[in-house]
């Protein structure tokens, strides 16, 4: 049990943190792509190409036939694997009628809430109240609240909430076999929601010329984010995880702009940058520990 141990232990406590961001990127970016696909494959559609092309190469690279997960290890595999898939197609549901960074600012009410519980010290609740304060300038709350559809409001908040189990069942399911895991839990996501997907799918999703584009989301958005998160989510706290995830709605903002025109107002922007500084301030915390840690 030592050796595992101290290769754990050996991982940098800012080389997660780097990983995260580009999991983070990769993701808003996939994201911007499938959405402008709507219109062609539908929104059922664009999950279930995604998740299914997502697992064949998760499959293909990690092999997960070859891994063995104990009888504690199962239930928590099961309920992560569910619960990637019912995120990924809440939220695609979900940017049907609801702009990106506003959907993702929404989602990240779940985390936000893991973080929240996991709170102890008084410096905890600065960051998380100021991640709270930016995402209340970031939603058009007041004369533009009227623009953001219900429905698509509480679908956002549902996968906010998968998003959480996902957190905490992740940790525990990829304890010992890393980002493999993942390959697993997305297999286990396909048995259902890529049949779902395809039965509410558009017609053009049937069409060739989608396929390529189909696998590229399938990579930005499935494979290469999930697996660096996978690397990352077991080697941080879930309060760390949870609260350095505020970075998501202001990556999904500044994609959604760059990508499908999707413009923001100065209160939008100020929330942006509370949210940073929320994520940032998070991080620091994180390494000054460690090192105290090491010199004690």
């Amino acid at each position: 049990m030592s050796a595992p141990l101290s290769r754990k232990n050996s991982f940098p406590v800012w080389l997660p943190i780097v990983i995260l961001l580009f999991a983070m990127m990769s993701l808003q970016g996939g994201a911007s792509l499938a959405k402008s696909l709507f219109d062609v494959a539908g929104a059922p559609g664009i999950t279930a190409l995604r998740l299914g092309l997502g697992t064949l190469l998760l499959c293909l690279f990690f092999k997960p036939w070859r891994l063995r997960f104990t009888p504690a290890q199962r239930k928590p595999l099961l309920i992560y694997g569910l619960a990637l898939g019912c995120m990924n197609f809440l939220f695609y549901l979900a940017l049907r009628t609801i702009p990106l960074g506003v959907g993702v600012a929404l989602e990240f009410l779940g985390p936000l809430a893991l973080a929240l519980a996991g709170a102890r010290r008084l410096l905890d609740f600065l960051w998380i109240a100021l991640a709270v304060a930016g995402l209340w300038f970031l939603l058009p709350i007041g004369d533009g609240i009227s623009h953001i559809d219900p429905l698509g409001a509480l679908l956002a908040v549902g996968a906010g909430v998968c998003w959480a189990i996902y957190i905490l069942s992740g940790q525990r399911a990829g304890a010992e076999h890393g980002p493999a895991t993942v390959a697993m839990g997305s297999l286990i996501a396909s048995v259902i929601f890529v049949p779902l997907g395809l039965l509410f799918a558009s017609p053009g999703i049937w069409h060739w010329e989608i396929l390529p584009l189909a696998l590229l989301i399938a990579l930005l958005s499935s494979a290469i984010p999930y697996s660096l998160e996978m690397i990352a989510m077991t080697r941080l706290p879930a309060r760390i995880f949870g609260t350095l995830m505020s970075l998501e709605p202001a990556v999904a903002a500044l994609s959604g702009m760059l990508f499908l025109g999707e413009q923001l107002t100065l209160p939008q922007w100020s929330g942006l940058l509370a949210i940073i500084a929320a994520s940032a301030g998070t991080t620091l915390t994180m390494r000054q520990k460690a090192r105290l840690k090491e010199v004690a």
